[in-house]
């Protein structure tokens, strides 16, 4: 489909949900107050914490991620101009090397076919894919954490690929990271009877060492768990007892909210409720002391709203954007170095999905016609979308683009969310020192029913004018988001501002 029929098709599609149509317009705004601490205590926004993650499959096309890819390249450095690009995911464990043309295929081991996981569908990484990532990478301004594969390599061939890479990447790569999703390897890339973490965490070291003995300095992240929280604490605790371990700066899960994209509870009140990001809160707990018990970060390096492709209707909408945006700034608040959301190209995340594009059954199930299908964004959680040759920002990419807005600065330790919602309101916030000096605050409107009449107090020593910058969209469920920024800034009175935050919908207010 075209992009003009695309838009026409977005401009006469009502997907409203029924709250949003009959919610009473004359409803008075719920009122709330917040005073903005002068220092920054909380913890520092790393300056590349926006990030997209992507499957390691998609180097078999040499020309995905490279310099000729005029219009991905567009897109990333319209989402941020300095980020981290993570390659990963399930098809990464049936990766093979290949450095030169004439290389063979080596033998793969055996696997069980499971229900739920990739099938084994091996493909081969060449040398020319690598340099044409770091040609990429050079015109995007963004970093690489890179993927090697555990569950079907050996450390030998491990160790050849990432000398290479880390030859031609130079400081575009960040770390290594081998394995994906480890804790799920008893499903079909381990016996199940014997598979935990301190099996796995001894089979990363004969990786890790295999390749820094090939790469000096050689930097690792681990594990990259699917859910199983609890294996960074174990491996946290059993980190002092390694001789000379590797040279590991990150500790690494994934989050998605929910799924399958045909779970009922995979919806937009769930996604934006308050009790989803008490979760998030919970897990970021456990992830934030075991980085700091080893001296790391921790890092999301793969999640999204829904997985297996994502949900239409709730993941290329415009909650998708307030989801990403709050996600975002609540790890940012922990300590996290960074975010990597999910997306990719229909062929490569079906393929890690036995053929299958979820999603499509989903609208299928509605009625929808093929056109409607067509429509949507291929995978629906992808952050940038391809259409044909086009490359169009999603509304979660326009949610992890606003959060992204306080990178490089530091967090003012607050508890806004909190007294927002004893106002009775389902918002959040949260304030940052930028890295020129300037205060700012981004509130996060994610309540389909009222809006939020703001006082903020920057203190009555504060002057200036404040710039304003809206995350909005026609309604909570629009294919639709944009970010805007007010032509007429407002001056400061005695240190104090208001400002109306509208029913799904987001404010940043940056003193300039």
């Amino acid at each position: 489909m075209s992009k003009m029929t695309r838009r026409n098709f977005l401009s006469t599609t009502a997907l409203t949900l029924a709250a949003t149509r009959l919610r009473a317009q004359n409803r008075t705004p719920v009122q709330a107050r917040l005073v903005i601490p002068a220092e920054a205590t909380g913890p520092h926004m790393a300056a590349d914490f926006v990030g997209l993650s992507y499957e390691v499959r998609e180097l078999t096309n040499p020309n995905f991620f490279s310099a000729k890819n005029t219009g991905l390249i567009r897109a990333f450095r319209q989402i941020s101009t300095r980020g981290v690009l993570r390659i990963g995911g399930n098809t990464g464990e049936f990766s093979w090397w290949k450095p030169s043309a004439g290389s063979p295929e080596p033998e793969h081991p055996p696997t069980r076919e499971v229900v739920g996981e990739p099938k084994a569908n091996y493909y081969a990484v060449t040398a020319e894919a690598v340099r044409n990532l770091a040609a990429f990478l050079e015109a995007t301004g963004w970093t690489c954490l890179y993927g090697i594969n555990m569950g079907t390599n050996t450390p030998a061939r491990a160790a050849d690929e990432a000398e290479v890479v880390a030859k031609t990447l130079g400081s575009r790569l960040q770390y290594f990271q081998i394995g994906n999703e480890v804790d799920l390897f008893g499903r079909h890339l381990r016996d199940p009877r014997t598979w935990s973490a301190s099996t796995y965490l001894a089979e990363w070291l004969l990786f890790a060492r295999a390749i820094a003995a090939r790469v000096p300095g050689a930097r690792f992240g681990m594990p990259d768990v699917n859910s199983n929280i609890s294996w960074l604490s174990q491996i946290a605790d059993a980190w002092g007892s390694i001789e000379t371990p590797p040279h590991v700066t990150t500790l690494s899960h994934h989050y998605y909210f929910g799924g399958p994209p045909s779970n009922p509870d995979v919806n937009i009140p769930n996604l934006l409720k308050p009790a989803t990001m008490t979760k998030v809160q919970s897990i970021a707990d456990i992830a934030a002391a075991a980085a700091a018990k080893m001296g790391a970060r921790v890092r999301m390096t793969e999640g999204n709203t829904c997985y297996r492709g994502g949900k239409p209707g709730v993941s290329d909408v415009f909650a998708a954007a307030l989801w990403a945006a709050d996600y975002s700034l609540l790890l940012a608040a922990n300590n996290y170095s960074g975010i990597n959301l999910h997306g990719g190209t229909a062929p490569i995340i079906s393929s890690g999905l036995g053929g299958v594009m979820f999603g499509d059954e989903v609208l299928q199930a509605q009625g929808a016609t093929p056109e409607q299908i067509a429509s949507h964004p291929h995978p629906y959680y992808a952050p940038i979308a391809s259409f044909g040759s086009d490359y169009i920002l999603e509304p979660v990419a326009y949610g992890l683009k606003f959060a992204g807005s306080f990178s490089g600065g530091s967090l003012i330790q607050t508890d806004f969310t909190s007294k927002l919602q004893a106002a009775g309101v389902n918002a959040s916030a949260y304030a940052a020192k930028l890295a020129g000096g300037q205060t700012s605050v981004i509130v996060l409107n994610r309540d389909a029913e009222n809006d939020l009449a703001l006082g903020l107090d920057f203190g009555a020593d504060k002057s200036g004018i404040v710039q304003i910058d809206k995350l909005h969209a026609p309604s909570v469920d629009s294919r639709e988001a944009h970010i805007t920024r007010s032509t007429t800034p407002r001056p400061l009175n005695n240190g104090k501002i208001n400002a109306l935050v509208p029913r799904a919908s987001g404010l940043r207010l940056t003193i300039v």
